[in-house]
This record gives C-alpha cells, structure tokens and sequence, in this order.
C-alpha cells in the first residue's frame, strides 16, 4: 500500500488582515504575516496571484524542485504566481522575525492558500 502524502503546516507564522474587498468577482486581501526565525509557511499553493513586500528580516522562499528561488530581504517584493503546479514554501532562516506585506488577487470566496504535501525536500 503506497504512503499517504500529507500537506506540512505553518509553524512559527501569524497574520492580520489588514483590508479586504471584493470587486468583479475577485478577492483583494492585503495581510501583514510574520514569520518567527526557524518558521515557515509549509508548502501550499494560491488559487490567485500573490503580490509580497519584504519589511524585515529575510525570507527563503523555495519551489517544488528543493531549489531556492528567491531569497528576499527588507526592502524586496516578490510575486507567487496561481496553480498547483506552483507548490513553494518561505522560511524564515534568520535570527530575527521576517515581516510581510502581502496582497492575494484570488477568485472570488477562493481560500487564502492551498495545504499541499511536501514533494520530497529535505526541510519543512
């Protein structure tokens, strides 16, 4: 009998919604997430397009190959593009908080992210 893939929570991460609107069927949210150091976001997946701004700290964002695609320090902006053919996890590898400000572009009534199990990464 194969293994269960099991999706791999957040740990160490808190947000707040900041604003929320909906127009022409489409979510606006903008969130301020914080990541603790040794935190991450466990790998997911967004329905819509997420827009971030680094305020501090360092975040290590990684895609479903292990590889590092991006490592975004205070002061950077990034994009997460849609799909579930875009799994990725942020960790937060410092010693300090890392500090988002993240707006999500999703479908109308669509959840923020989508749990996904980890496709094989060493880390979590």
């Amino acid at each position: 009998m194969p293994a269960t893939a099991h999706a791999t929570p957040a740990s160490g991460v808190s947000a707040v919604v900041l604003a929320q609107q909906t127009v022409g069927g489409k979510d606006y949210i903008l969130r301020e997430i914080t990541l603790q150091p040794g935190g991450s976001t466990g790998w997911h997946y967004h329905d819509g397009t997420l827009y971030a701004y680094v305020r501090q700290g360092t975040l290590t964002h990684s895609d479903h190959t292990c590889a590092t695609d991006g490592t975004y320090a205070a002061g950077t902006a990034f994009v997460e593009p849609s799909g579930p053919g875009r799994v990725h996890i942020g960790r937060n590898l410092g010693t300090t908080p890392v500090v988002l400000d993240v707006l999500y572009v999703d479908p109308a009534g669509s959840p923020l992210s989508e749990d996904a199990p980890n496709p094989g990464c060493p880390f979590r």
